[in-house]
């Protein structure tokens, strides 16, 4: 361990390493909180070999049927089918790449696959084979975008593989994020901010970086670029463009968008010529009670029996209201830690009862040091030992932009209830930075006290790290999580590339249940076609709201060009009721909730079919 002597003069006027001591300081106290206690030896977390490596790949984008030769039952259109049938050519080339890894692996050691990569892709000779996409009011997407060599895959109508789960959406804690903070000094005028225009765009950022792989010079890196002293940022996307976070999505359709946001960040890694390698991870024991090292779903499920619908865990969110009550404007909050013998003494204490905790004789320093130590004995890191290794392999990216994208798939890849803490966690840091001119807290020194309780790798008793390496560490964790705080509004927005993809998996397997075949769909599709040309000259932007909840069940609205979410659920507001969100509901969607300020016609445009819900 470097000294705080040691490190002060070893750190120059690099804003990075300004902030080193700080870096030391929270280790230093971590250390302290384990002097005494029994740790549990950890098993080495060794890479995983070719073959596990592919399957785990394949499972997490939703291809699981390809190396296990379990398709669906008959009725149900196995998901791999249909999520091939949406992918771009790069994204196609990802998985024909890793499934025939996969295959050349098992051919290796004597081993028969389950399937070929030629059983599965195959040459676009055949029209039937050709991906159908969710028609609109709008022009198709260009075919050439998509990959159309997409064969049906053989099924074994014997076995049977359960389907994706189709859950209701419940209310979501906290509503949608609140602008980016502009408090910060150091910021500049929201006039000279731009937009983040890639957000908006119809191709992947795999595509978008192309440019890179050619050796030549990326647009978007152009375009974007700073130099070395002032920060990228962008200004607030207006929720009109009909952008959505992960949260507004159902279970079904975020399912679908974690298939889709896995193989795409694999493609724009690989693109970027940045490989990553998973670890097992380490055996832990997983504690049923008490608050500390208990996994997440757990203490979720316990507060929902007295608050229903809650995203974050009670205890997490009393230790926030705390800090952000009676702590923002003290000096060194999140910094000074507290006693390692009291931090012990609350833990038990909170282990033991925490819904009768005195929370009022919490002090600041408590509630800080609790607040790290709660993310630290997560028995699964917040970030996840899947995504962790490839969190630090974001930093190999040259481009500041294209680290932001990077974050933002890697974010949308997180568990429901990892994000939601992750979300909660980084809007009470942007406040903390928020009041750096009293708590004398820059992003930096927020960032590296956060650094060592996300990213810092634990080695039990040896100190098998090199101390040039832990500094590398501890400046590339520090170097996220500022990017992180930054950038934060942006890594739950859903690019609109993503939800076009998930609208098509929809389309294909709702076309696939009927069992349609190319030629009826051809015709469906032309008589559709007349058919919506015939009712929209009489009845063009017309939609039924639908409001089970009101006494005025149902309202038929002509949209405007200018109609929102927010005109709609005004017209079914009375005293005393809780807020209502407008819903679109089926066509080409499971379940959206819309943004108060999204403009209806264009989604009414994208998706002609859906039905229109309000409720909480």
């Amino acid at each position: 361990m470097l000294s705080s002597s040691t490190t002060s003069n070893s750190t120059t006027s690099d804003p990075k390493h300004v902030a080193m001591e700080t870096y030391w300081r929270e280790v230093h106290s971590i250390e302290e909180e384990k002097d005494g206690e029994e740790e549990e030896e950890e098993d080495e977390r060794k890479s995983m070999d070719e073959v596990e490596l592919e399957e785990a790949w394949l499972t997490d984008a939703g291809l699981a049927s390809l190396v296990t030769g379990l398709p669906l039952a008959d009725e149900v259109p196995p998901p791999a089918e249909v999520l091939l049938s949406t992918l771009t050519h790069q994204q196609a080339t990802t998985v024909r790449k890793r499934l025939d890894n996969y295959n050349e692996t098992l051919k290796k050691r004597n081993r028969q696959p389950i399937r070929d990569v030629r059983d599965i892709f195959t040459e676009p000779d055949d029209p039937a084979d050709r991906c159908v996409y969710p028609h609109s009011h709008h022009a198709e997407p260009p075919p050439s975008r998509y990959h159309t060599t997409t064969k049906t895959i053989r099924r074994n109508t014997s076995r049977v593989r359960p389907t994706l789960p189709v859950l209701a959406v419940e209310d979501r804690l906290p509503e949608h994020p609140s602008p980016p903070s502009n408090t910060d000094s150091h910021s500049p005028p929201v006039s000279q901010l731009m937009q983040p225009d890639w957000v908006l765009r119809d191709s992947p950022y795999s595509e978008g970086v192309a440019e890179h792989k050619r050796g030549k010079a990326c647009w978007d890196c152009l375009r974007f670029h700073r130099d070395n002293n002032s920060e990228l940022q962008f200004a607030s996307i207006s929720p009109s463009q009909g952008l959505s976070c992960a949260g507004d999505l159902s279970s079904r359709d975020l399912t679908q968008l974690c298939f889709i946001s896995h193989i795409e960040l694999t493609t724009f890694l690989m693109t970027l010529g940045i490989h990553t390698k998973r670890t097992r991870p380490p055996r832990c024991r997983n504690r049923d009670s008490g608050v500390f090292g208990v996994p997440l779903n757990t203490l979720l499920e316990k507060d929902r029996k007295k608050f229903p619908g809650v995203k974050v865990p009670v205890v997490f969110q009393k230790l926030l209201c705390i800090l952000e009550q009676t702590g923002l404007l003290t000096e060194g909050i999140l910094r000074v830690p507290a006693s390692a013998a009291r931090v012990k003494c609350l833990r038990r204490e909170l282990d033991r009862c925490y819904e009768g905790f005195d929370w009022s004789a919490l002090r600041q320093v408590d509630a800080s040091s609790l607040l790290k130590l709660f993310i630290r004995e997560l028995p699964t890191p917040l970030l996840t030992h899947t995504h962790l290794s490839t969190y630090r392999s974001v930093l190999s990216i040259p481009s500041e932009l294209h680290q932001i994208q990077a974050l933002q798939l890697l974010t949308l890849l997180l568990p429901e209830a990892n994000r939601e803490i992750l979300r909660a966690l980084l809007v009470f840091l942007r406040k903390v930075v928020s009041h750096q001119d009293q708590n004398r807290m820059s992003l930096w020194n927020v960032s590296m006290v956060m650094a060592p309780n996300l990213f810092r790798r634990h080695h039990g008793n040896k100190r098998s790290i090199a101390k040039r390496d832990e500094m590398e560490e501890a400046v590339g964790g520090a170097q996220l999580i500022r990017l992180m705080i930054i950038h934060q509004d942006l890594l739950w927005t859903v690019p609109k590339f993503l939800l076009s993809q998930v609208r098509q998996m929809n389309q294909v397997s709702i076309q696939k249940q009927l069992g349609l075949s190319w030629t009826s769909r051809l015709l469906r599709k032309k008589n559709d076609k007349n058919e919506r040309d015939q009712i929209t000259e009489l009845c063009e932007g017309v939609i039924r709201v639908h409001a089970p909840l009101h006494t005025k069940i149902s309202m038929v609205i002509q949209l405007e060009e200018q109609t929102t979410a927010k005109d709609i659920t005004s017209r079914f507001e009375c005293e005393n009721s809780p807020v209502q969100h407008l819903y679109e509901v089926g066509g080409n969607i499971c379940e959206r909730r819309l943004h108060p300020d999204c403009v209806l016609l264009d989604v009414y445009r994208v998706n002609p079919h859906c039905d229109w819900l309000i409720k909480p």
